[in-house]
């Protein structure tokens, strides 16, 4: 829209505007019906497509197509390409050092899905999945035992994020996606996910070695104090010193950082 008023181009009026999940959206532009969307909305309305040679290219090339038609007739082929982002193989290459199995469920067509998975290196990428179908792969997934998150940031995501052990929304997506998630990651960086599950699994480290000290401390103290070798006094100097034991090895996790954060800092300096 930015770009067609910098173009002083006319806009016409547009009504009865509906949105398909999954597959679209249809409107009533200039007295005509426009339908704008994937090839499973075109067989909705029983229309062909055009030159579909040529979308299987623009496919190929990692381009979802969008189709346009008027009155029951393909007028347009839009291509839209998703670049990955810098830190997309990063992201990647750090779930799978934390021992994690990697699965893209992705709307687009199984060969841009398939092209994109390749190259940021996923270990399964499925394509022409409904929101609805990410939910049920989800929930395949966890009847095999596995435990699975799932990370979104789309309207399309949230059966998905809700269905899941754990659901990590992008900061930056919709609202319905970050109220249905779990874990909200404050900025649009995929490398978080890793360092998120980093930071859970440092924290509950920290519990079980805090457990474990005040677990020995009352072993060796309680066992002192009824032989009378504990007086109250050394008792009492005990129990703060396990306070603080506690309390200043809970605090080691104030030093923690991601590992890109860490790797950044070593290379500025």
């Amino acid at each position: 829209l930015d770009r067609a008023t910098e173009l002083a181009i006319t806009l016409p009026d547009v009504t009865n505007f509906q949105s398909h999940t999954g597959l679209g959206v249809t409107a009533i532009v200039d007295g005509h019906e426009i339908v704008c969307g994937n090839t499973d909305m075109l067989r909705k309305h029983s229309i062909e497509p055009l030159e579909p040679e040529r979308a299987h290219i623009l496919e190929s090339q990692a381009n979802t197509v969008v189709w346009v038609a008027d009155n029951s007739q393909v007028i347009g082929i839009i291509a839209i390409a998703d670049l990955l982002r810098p830190e997309a193989v990063d992201a990647v290459t750090a779930l799978r050092q934390l021992g994690a199995r990697t699965l893209m469920l992705s709307g687009d067509a199984e060969r841009v899905a398939a092209r994109i998975g390749k190259e940021v290196g996923v270990d399964e990428s499925r394509g022409s999945v409904k929101p609805d179908q990410k939910a049920q792969a989800i929930e395949e997934l966890q009847a095999q035992g596995f435990v699975v998150g799932m990370i979104g940031d789309g309207i399309n995501d949230a059966p998905a994020l809700a269905a899941a052990d754990v659901g990590i929304a992008m900061g930056t997506g919709t609202d319905i996606a970050m109220e249905t998630a779990g874990i909200t990651l404050m900025r649009s960086d995929p490398r978080l996910v890793a360092a998120a599950i980093s930071a859970s699994r440092a924290t509950f480290r920290k519990i079980k070695q805090n457990l474990f000290w005040a677990f020995i401390y009352n072993v060796v103290g309680i066992p002192l104090a009824a032989a009378g070798i504990l007086t109250p006094t050394l008792a009492g100097a005990a129990m703060a010193l396990s306070s603080v034991s506690v309390v200043s090895n809970s605090l080691l996790l104030r030093s923690w950082k991601p590992k890109f954060v860490q790797q950044k800092t070593t290379i500025t300096e």
